[in-house]
């Protein structure tokens, strides 16, 4: 009888494994890998990377085994560029006591000049105006220069006495009411007066209506002599017309610049008109 002797297979010893243990395999095994297929080296013009392309067929290291080495790279190859181009570059030496100097170019501060005086500008007083439709013909002046001459030597102030011929006159006493108002071409009122305008708003004031104008007056009544005139009477001169207060004594609106007075008769040749 044959006896057979079959030995009993032993497995061999190793380390106990452990979730850590599977878990740091595997974090190795990558790092074998990546180191294999990449290689970072420093040149001159910056960092150079290399991907050095793995076999296909390369299978990961088995588990348990020890990591393999990065592969040797040659770090003279790839800093020739660099030293070749800095062979070649200029040499620039500065001496030690060099000095460096900044041109800046002067600078003058000049102060504002004061500014011009303000130009003041005369304002003229506006021209009165005038009404060409109610203007009277005494505002024109058409008499002679002399007779006007002559009426200024001969103008009485305005608190002339009033002659005793002219009491009892409705038209002297009305008439008189109005001495210092002063003269305003085209005036008709108490306001400012002409010539003409005077005399047709004072017999206005008895009921008797004047034409406006010095001239269309003249003609509104009946011519009497120097001698027969009395008080109430128109006095017209060429281009001007007043009241007669008798005693050789007028009462007007004289002109521009005046006020209505009582004063002596100048006119060289006045003419008497009785409208009442």
């Amino acid at each position: 009888m044959s006896v057979s002797t079959t030995r009993a297979r032993h497995r061999a010893a190793r380390r106990p494994a452990t979730p850590l243990t599977d878990l740091a395999s595997a974090a190795t095994g990558s790092i074998a890998v990546v180191g294999r297929r990449t290689a970072i080296a420093a040149a001159s013009a910056g960092l150079v990377v290399s991907t050095i392309a793995a076999p296909a067929g390369a299978a990961p290291p088995a588990s348990g085994s020890a990591p393999a080495s990065l592969p040797a790279v040659d770090t003279s190859a790839l800093t020739a560029a660099a030293r070749a181009a800095l062979a070649t570059a200029p040499v620039v030496t500065v001496a030690a006591d060099a000095q460096f100097a900044l041109d800046v170019p002067a600078v003058t501060i000049t102060k504002d000049p004061p500014p011009p005086p303000p130009v003041v500008v005369e304002k003229k007083a506006p021209a009165p105006k005038r009404t060409p439709a109610t203007a009277s013909r005494s505002a024109s002046r058409p008499a002679a220069p002399a007779a006007e001459s002559e009426s200024e030597a001969a103008e009485a102030p305005a608190s002339a006495s009033v002659p005793a011929s002219a009491s009892g006159n409705a038209i002297a006493e009305i008439a008189t009411r109005y001495v210092g108002v002063p003269y305003r071409s085209g005036g008709t009122t108490p306001d400012g007066f002409d010539c003409s305008g005077f005399t047709s708003y004072v017999f206005a004031q008895v009921g008797i209506s004047l034409p406006r104008t010095s001239g269309a007056q003249k003609g509104a009544g009946t011519v009497v002599s120097r001698s027969e005139a009395r008080a109430g009477d128109l006095i017209w001169s060429p281009g001007h017309i007043s009241i007669y207060l008798g005693d050789g004594m007028q009462i007007d609106a004289p002109r521009p610049g005046k006020s209505i007075a009582v004063r002596s008769i100048w006119q060289s040749s006045p003419v008497f008109i009785r409208v009442v």
